[in-house]
């Protein structure tokens, strides 16, 4: 399986609480350029999934609606997903040959650490709207291939 982690965009400070914060106008436009670039070298996940939180959710709508790809929203990638949890539920779309996680730090972070096996303690730091690739050969921790992990401002 091809594996995109899209962090979410840049979002707005101010709301009543850290779940419904929104894009940012910077965000939007971050969303968009990762579309285009995106579109540029054909990378078309099969499905993106998305975390419920408001950020994350607009973030990955319009990646979704530029790539026209299906997108659902999934509980298990909210603030405080679990590498191992991650996992399994990710076992539920093996069926797809690419698949598109969009959430949050530090989660993604702790999940390409875990698919790659890397030892305690070294760190990995994806930031706002990054692109994220990894090759799994099985849906196993540790057996992951970085591919590339490019900050927005670099597409």
């Amino acid at each position: 399986m091809e594996l995109y982690l899209l962090r979410h965009a840049n979002a707005d400070t101010e709301a009543a609480t850290d779940d419904a914060r929104t894009l940012s106008e910077k965000g939007i436009g971050q969303s968009r350029k990762i579309g285009r670039f995106c579109e540029a070298h054909e990378i078309a996940p099969d499905i993106i999934l998305t975390s419920p939180v408001r950020r994350a959710h607009e973030t990955a709508k319009i990646v979704s609606e530029m790539l026209r790809t299906e997108m659902q929203i999934v509980r298990w990638l909210a603030c405080g997903m679990q590498p191992a949890k991650a996992l399994e539920h990710l076992l539920e779309h093996q069926k797809h040959e690419r698949v598109m996680l969009v959430g949050h730090e530090p989660d993604f972070s702790q999940f390409a650490a875990f698919l790659l096996g890397l030892p305690d303690g070294v760190q990995i730091r994806i930031r706002k709207a990054s692109l994220t690739r990894i090759d799994l050969p099985a849906l196993t921790a540790g057996v992951g291939c970085l591919q590339y992990s490019i900050p927005c401002r670099y597409v």
